[in-house]
């Protein structure tokens, strides 16, 4: 993260906040504040003494920038790298000896830490941007889980118990054991990125090799965990040692539930010389694009498989995870409900989708509107789904089971000349035409 961070300093796309600031709801408050300008946000003089970045993919044009690629590549760049047997190389990733991380090993003082308490009715401390890497059976997990601080060396972790890492979990205490794992704090944006993408088990860090085009690099921990150079690490283990966990704030805007949840105990801790502690704002831009726009490639690729699909869009105002519109160029009937069929079966937490033509701009909620105003026959068009399993973040599902929606907004092929827009056609001819006269 560092090489990024110097980046953009370089470039002047890095918002630079010198004031003395607390980790105590003055931080989050400042993020919130700013993170609507789509950079990275860096606290110099958090507690005292302590730098704190956020933000540092709190947009898609961060992301693409970050990818090396025009930000209207984004989809069509990561649906081609999300197909495993083109991909994933496990000779791009090494294992190193050493790494900066290292720099500094001490035992954990997590209270000494600039971890964050990010709203007055949370739980307490929160660790957000931390990527636990776990090893069992010569498989690798690499995944993020809000971590609350319990003391200066236990958090109690938020696993998903469908996931990889609850998995490997439960299998080590089912034979007696428990399971070693290795936290990064701060760390490459593209492996940030990878870790919170739904990949084959194993290759997360493959799929981030991909991401960067070259190589990653991890190094060991003193407990045999491999794990990405990192402004911090820790390294701990999993046991029976259950506490409460939560009020959070999830990606909702509105608290999830408190829950009993396993307890990483920290053994060690390594950081660099005056390190850079990265947190992720609840909520905020950047929570939502990494658990939203990686779903945006697993829709893209399910929808090919029935229609011809132009773009994907997790909308904003659906928290980037509970809304899709999906762009396709329609040539049968029948194609768009398809697409809303696959679109719920890739993302099964999706609440509604709309599909729409490629004359329709997926990015801007007016446009969609439109199609949904001009060319949805309610009692045709509508799709839907009673009682079927949604997300648990979203606060009207009972039981997590909720109503999906899917409106299929396309124009009917056998009467499209009647939907033709003929002043925005005028507008797109006249601002790509080099034969109009400029008016001043």
């Amino acid at each position: 993260m560092r090489v990024f961070v110097d980046s953009w300093a370089r470039d002047g796309k890095l918002i630079e906040i010198e004031d003395e600031v607390s980790s105590k709801y003055e931080v989050a408050a400042l993020c919130a504040q700013r993170e609507h300008e789509g950079l990275p946000i860096l606290f110099h003089n958090v507690d005292s003494r302590h730098a704190v970045i956020m933000n540092v993919l709190g947009s898609r044009v961060m992301l693409a920038e970050a990818l090396n690629i025009p930000q209207e590549q984004l989809l069509q760049f990561l649906a081609d790298h999300s197909d495993s047997s083109s991909s994933f190389d496990g000779s791009s990733v090494a294992i190193v000896e050493h790494s900066p991380t290292r720099e500094v090993v001490t035992v954990p003082k997590l209270n000494e830490l600039p971890i964050l308490t990010y709203f007055k009715d949370d739980g307490g401390a929160y660790i957000t941007g931390g990527i636990v890497v776990a090893e069992r059976n010569g498989i690798t997990n690499a995944s993020f889980h809000r971590m609350l601080v319990l003391d200066e060396n236990r958090v109690a972790a938020r696993l998903v118990p469908s996931r990889h890492l609850y998995k490997m979990y439960r299998e080590a205490l089912e034979h007696g054991e428990y399971l070693k794992v290795g936290i990064a704090i701060g760390v490459d944006p593209l492996v940030l990125f990878a870790a919170a993408t739904r990949v084959p088990p194993g290759k997360e860090f493959e799929y981030a090799a991909a991401l960067k085009r070259c190589p990653v690099e991890l190094f060991k921990l003193d407990n045999g965990i491999a794990v990405p150079h990192a402004e911090f690490a820790f390294e701990g283990i999993i046991g029976e040692e259950r506490a409460r966990e939560g009020p959070f704030l999830d990606i909702t805007g509105t608290y999830d539930l408190i829950r009993d949840e396993p307890v990483i105990t920290l053994t060690r801790m390594y950081h660099r010389k005056e390190p850079i502690y990265h947190a992720i704002l609840p909520s905020g831009k950047e929570h939502q694009l990494l658990m939203g726009v990686p779903y945006e490639p697993l829709i893209c690729r399910a929808v090919e498989g029935v229609a011809r699909v132009r773009n994907v869009y997790l909308t904003d105002g659906g928290c980037c995870y509970l809304h899709a519109v999906v762009q396709i160029t329609k040539e049968k009937e029948g194609e768009p409900k398809n697409a809303i069929i696959a679109a719920f079966a890739a993302h099964p937490s999706l609440k509604r989708v709309i599909v729409v033509d490629d004359d329709i701009n997926p990015f801007d909620p007016a446009d969609v509107e439109y199609a949904v105003a001009t060319r949805v026959r309610w009692h045709e068009d509508l799709v839907l789904i009673p009682g079927v399993k949604g997300s648990t973040l979203d606060p009207s599902s009972q039981d997590g089971l909720t109503t999906k929606v899917g409106i299929d907004a396309t124009k009917p092929l056998a009467r499209a000349e009647q939907y033709e827009r003929v002043v925005k056609a005028a507008k797109d001819t006249a601002s790509s035409s080099s034969s109009f006269p400029t008016y001043r």
